[in-house]
């Protein structure tokens, strides 16, 4: 018991200390928009560099969907000085790798590469952002890429058209309605003159923010920044989206026919405020009572205890403008989906009524103290929550600050937020069916 204690303490000790730990950056604009942030972090001989776009799904022409997904890809084709091909090349050639994701707000490329090519790997970035070669022979290719991505990643994938088919309800005026893959069919129909168009608009220097984190110099980084960024020419600042949704005033009955599953899926989905809010953060925690380990209460009720459900899960899907609130189960054996459906809505009604006790409050306390150390393991997490702070938050700081936001929310904010957005008339539900012969 003793040896317990003693090493719970422990954890409890390093735990604390990891979370005190408070990430030093320093932050400024160049003339031409691009906003910097460095994060210097001598502990190991690595540089991470990345740019982060404000282009995403939502910003797409609704007649030309898929173009900033289609962009992740397209932009490792080459440029002026790097031929089509070699980008890749050069990277694994200097002891690096990359990679680049895009979301419904924001696109994301960054390398990882020994401390002494970040020379190297500011000038390739630059190099991207002034002169990306964006030609048909790269489209084509492309093309024939991101048709095979989508067929492995949701065509071909059980239960791969779920959240597009949450989208597809929760909005209805906002760009959210459309998944990130889009449209091939946009894709086959767009132009050359499309996709250099929107390259013009959105792949601009006062439209992104570099991140350089890792084991460098401070003044030499900024000189090459000014040296490779710095000529490169503002443009037109992107319009805003301005869409605003309607309440959910009355429950969305909805079905999807999946030919790749044999076991339907009871889906919930809600639409929820922006991440930026404290609401936001406060379904955070929502989910993480819900569904967050085998202790959880869904999993513990409808999984270990009755045995309805094969799986189930609660989770937010954080975005700028709206987020989602998306809930499922998969039924174990001859259950149907509506007593699964009938056990979640009990489990609402409880986080709706009653103030979670204060046991499980004090382990979602301790999983965010968890989480905080986790987000920020390594300057390659830290550099991509850096970029994302600054651009769809607005507040770099929150990197540092967040983790107490989440540590202040109190068990009546919970029970609130549960009765103001989990309800029965706000909500869609999914029927998510195998297809039928």
């Amino acid at each position: 018991m003793r040896k317990t204690c003693f090493i719970g303490c422990l954890l409890t000790i390093l735990s604390s200390n990891l979370f005190a730990q408070k990430i030093e950056f320093q932050e400024y604009t160049l003339d031409n928009g691009l906003h910097v942030i460095l994060h210097q972090d001598k502990t190991a001989p690595v540089i991470t560099t990345s740019v982060m776009y404000h282009v995403g799904t939502k910003n797409e022409n609704p007649n030309r969907t898929g173009f900033a997904h289609f962009f992740e890809h397209l932009l490792f084709e080459g440029t002026t000085n790097i031929p089509k091909g070699e980008w890749m090349k050069i990277v694994s050639g200097n002891g690096g790798y990359n990679n680049a994701n895009t979301s419904v707000d924001r696109t994301y490329y960054y390398e990882v590469f020994p401390s002494n090519n970040l020379e190297l790997a500011l000038w390739m970035e630059a190099d991207r952002l002034r002169q990306p070669v964006i030609n048909q022979v790269g489209v084509d290719t492309q093309k024939e890429v991101v048709k095979e991505e989508k067929r492995l990643k949701m065509d071909n994938q059980p239960y791969g058209s779920l959240l597009a088919e949450v989208r597809k309800y929760l909005f209805t005026k906002h760009p959210y309605r459309w998944n990130i893959d889009g449209s091939m069919e946009h894709i086959d129909a767009a132009t050359l003159a499309d996709f250099q168009a929107f390259n013009k608009k959105f792949y601009v220097p006062n439209n992104a923010v570099l991140v350089v984190a890792g084991n460098f110099e401070t003044q030499q980084a900024v000189d090459w920044i000014k040296k490779y960024f710095g000529p490169i020419k503002k443009s037109a600042d992107p319009e805003k989206i301005n869409a605003t949704e309607d309440p959910i005033t009355q429950t969305i009955q909805a079905k999807y026919e999946d030919p790749n599953i044999q076991i339907p899926a009871i889906v919930v989905g809600y639409r929820i405020p922006s991440m930026k809010t404290r609401e936001a953060r406060v379904l955070d925690l929502i989910a993480a009572i819900l569904s967050d380990g085998k202790s959880s209460r869904l999993y513990k009720k409808i999984v270990d205890e009755k045995k309805m459900a094969l799986q189930i899960g609660a989770f937010p899907v954080s975005q700028e403008d709206y987020g989602m609130y998306v809930i499922y189960g998969l039924p174990m054996g001859n259950n149907p989906t509506e007593s699964i459906l009938a056990e979640i809505d009990q489990e609402i009604l409880k986080l709706q009524t009653e103030l979670i006790s204060e046991r499980d409050y004090q382990k979602l306390q301790n999983a965010i103290d968890t989480d905080f150390v986790s987000r920020n393991s390594g300057v390659e997490k830290i550099a991509e929550n850096l970029a994302k702070y600054y651009m769809l938050f607005g507040d770099v700081n929150l990197v540092n600050t967040e983790a107490n936001i989440y540590r202040s929310i109190t068990r009546e904010e919970i029970r609130e937020a549960a009765k103001k957005y989990l309800n029965a008339n706000q909500r869609l539900l999914l029927n998510y069916i195998p297809k039928s012969n």
